[in-house]
């Protein structure tokens, strides 16, 4: 009896163990998506201050804010006040607060504090302050106030509204369809017509070929750029074309496909049964008769592989963009707009998060149309090499 308890009892932790594995897999992908989503929906100030996991629960804030100036104030009851405050009322709850940062529990929300020169200054829960003197304010610069705040969770679409708002956002949208759609199949039909000759056809240096275009995927993308650009450029000027267009930017994400695309659909068609293909050989077909008909529609589901994987890539692309394309609204992707938008120092970085679910919303779509041929169309053409 302990001979067959053994074997079913290392199967059971066999697979809870990769149960466990698959669930920490599953974890490490999803934790860093659900941070980019909730701080999304923060604002700049939160994000700065506190990590996304804090977003839920009201925060501590220490801060400072700056008074009005001599010039201001008014006159009441013999007396010059000053009013104002330091941010808008709601967002925040004043706690305690100092002209000196290293003691900033000296003196709590609402309680007043008396200055050098014997005028009293209050900082009220609310954030707003009132600051009374026997005398007339001499100060020109705004006095600094050292403030501990709470914060409470708060969540509102104003990147959002930012990002789609933004002046040119929708014509980035269309310019980044017309260089995705020609850059995806374009790539994928030259791909599948190789992939075809290599597994099927017989020719001289078929094998050498096909090591060259697996060799090809070792190149690194940013090495090629620049003298792609200019045998592209010397092409357009030979033909009188000019340098920055769409063609380019197609040829070039075609030229960067092209060997994957190769790889994965020749070893995903080198699985087929080899009857079929000498079946319809004998009832007289051609080899372009037996693609079409017979190759083509069992090599869907690496097909659609492989345009999940390229349609990412070339929607998510910023590099090839930059490089093969202008910067003018009808040439504009949408990556380049965004990066535009964060401003030439970076200011509004907060627009990030927003922006990166704004650009996967299309990829999402795809993948999720796509997704029951991803898996099926992968490891079909990734085992078979031969």
């Amino acid at each position: 009896m302990m001979s067959h308890r053994i074997p079913l009892l290392n199967l059971s932790v066999g697979r809870l163990l990769v149960h466990l594995s698959l669930l920490m897999l599953v974890t490490v992908w999803v934790l860093p998506s659900m941070g980019l989503l909730i701080s999304s929906f923060r604002d700049k100030d939160q994000l700065a201050i506190t990590g996304w996991w804090t977003a839920f629960t009201t925060t501590s804030q220490n801060a400072f804010g700056r008074t009005g100036v001599a010039g201001e104030e008014v006159l009441q009851d013999g007396k010059y006040v000053l009013t104002g405050s330091f941010f808008e009322a709601g967002s925040k709850t004043i706690q305690s607060y100092n002209t000196n940062f290293r003691k900033l529990d000296a003196y709590r929300s609402g309680e007043p504090m008396t200055m050098k020169d014997g005028s009293l200054f209050t900082l009220h829960a609310d954030g707003s302050y009132v600051w009374k003197s026997e005398k007339p304010f001499k100060h020109k610069r705004g006095k600094r106030i050292f403030y501990v705040a709470k914060v409470p969770p708060t969540f509102s679409l104003d990147n959002y509204l930012e990002v789609l708002s933004a002046e040119g956002i929708g014509q980035s949208f269309v310019n980044t369809f017309v260089v995705t759609i020609p850059a995806t199949i374009i790539p994928i039909t030259i791909a599948a017509f190789a992939a075809y000759a290599f597994a099927w056809m017989r020719f001289p240096g078929r094998q050498f070929l096909f090591v060259v275009v697996v060799g090809l995927l070792v190149v690194p993308l940013q090495m090629s750029l620049i003298p792609l650009l200019r045998m592209y450029n010397d092409i357009g000027a030979f033909f009188g074309v000019s340098g920055k267009s769409y063609p380019g930017i197609w040829l070039a994400h075609t030229g960067f496909g092209l060997p994957l695309a190769i790889y994965l659909l020749r070893n995903y068609m080198g699985t087929l049964p080899k009857e079929i293909i000498e079946s319809a050989r004998i009832d007289g077909a051609n080899h372009f008769q037996i693609f079409t008909r017979l190759v083509v529609p069992l090599s869907v589901p690496a097909l659609a592989s492989f345009t999940i994987l390229q349609f990412l890539w070339v929607w998510n692309d910023l590099l090839v963009a930059l490089v093969f394309l202008g910067k003018s609204d009808d040439q504009i992707v949408l990556t380049s707009k965004m990066r535009e938008l964060l401003g030439s120092r970076g200011d509004n970085w907060e627009i990030l998060t927003s922006s990166a679910f704004i650009s996967i919303v299309v990829p999402l779509i795809v993948f999720f149309a796509l997704q029951r041929y991803f898996v099926r169309g992968l490891v079909a053409g990734s085992v078979k090499g031969g």
